[in-house]
């Protein structure tokens, strides 16, 4: 009875210390797909180390992380800038009040999550985390094959590379910061190309130095050289000839007068 006793001890203390071991590597062994739980998942490090490093300072300074990591266990798909993209932007960001900056990272992030191919296959209308109510706070998806940009009136941006993509999150990297129409400017409609003018054939070069110029052509045939000089001529013929008559005819008259009075005498 003595041992049999002992035994029953024995083995009580046993479960006593195996159960509790046992109770605890349940709880750390991970799953069998070997994925992080959705809290442990931490967009602010995943951006950091894929080029967006701006944006995830900039985010973890404001209001708006927790939007986002409120939005991580139900799906989220974040759109990030790269670093070159935040820096261009820095000078608008800081001009903004706290709930305009606020609103422009929140306009970052998608309460859905997103893959790749789910966003080349779709075009359309996206709300964001900063959508409320009347601000509406949307963006343009549209793909073109493999290309897929978000438009939002006042700039557009390109997808350039998928920093993490495992449901339910979801993070691209894209070239420019997104500007929502409520707090920008919409950007200028390009104004209408001019009609284009007929054109005009270019002035032939002028050659270098003093330029020879042909004598004017005479007005009239008498006005030239020829007729000139046969007028000249036949002038001279003219003035002869008369002068020749002149002087017969002077001759002639005494002539006459004597005779005349001869025959009267």
């Amino acid at each position: 009875m003595k041992f049999q006793s002992a035994a029953a001890a024995t083995l009580l203390i046993l479960f006593a210390v195996i159960l509790p071991c046992h109770s605890q590597i349940s709880k750390t062994k991970p799953s069998a797909k070997g994925e992080a739980p959705a809290a442990a998942i931490s967009i602010i490090s995943l951006m950091s180390a894929h080029g967006c490093k701006n944006f995830a300072d900039t985010l973890s300074a404001s209001p708006a992380e927790k939007t986002f990591e409120d939005n991580v266990e139900g799906g989220v798909t974040i759109f990030c800038p790269t670093d070159d993209a935040m820096r261009s932007f820095s000078p608008k960001f800081k001009n903004l009040t706290a709930d305009g900056k606020q609103s422009v990272l929140e306009y970052h992030g998608v309460p859905v999550y997103q893959s790749m191919s789910s966003l080349r296959t779709s075009n359309g209308l996206m709300n964001t985390l900063a959508t409320d109510g009347a601000n509406n706070y949307d963006f343009v998806v549209q793909n073109d094959g493999q290309d897929v940009t978000l438009k939002t009136k006042v700039v557009t941006a390109k997808i350039t590379g998928t920093v993490f993509e495992k449901e339910p999150v979801a993070i691209f990297s894209i070239d420019e910061v997104l500007e929502p129409t409520e707090l920008f400017k919409l950007a200028p409609t390009p104004a209408p190309a001019p009609a284009p003018t007929p054109e005009v054939d270019a002035e032939s070069p002028k050659p270098a130095g003093k330029k020879h110029k042909s004598p004017p052509a005479p007005a009239s045939p008498a006005d030239s050289p020829v007729s000139s000089r046969k007028g000249k001529v036949a002038a001279s013929t003219a003035d002869k000839n008369g002068g020749f008559r002149f002087n017969g005819g002077a001759m002639v008259a005494p002539v006459f007068f004597i005779w005349l009075a001869h025959l009267l005498l």
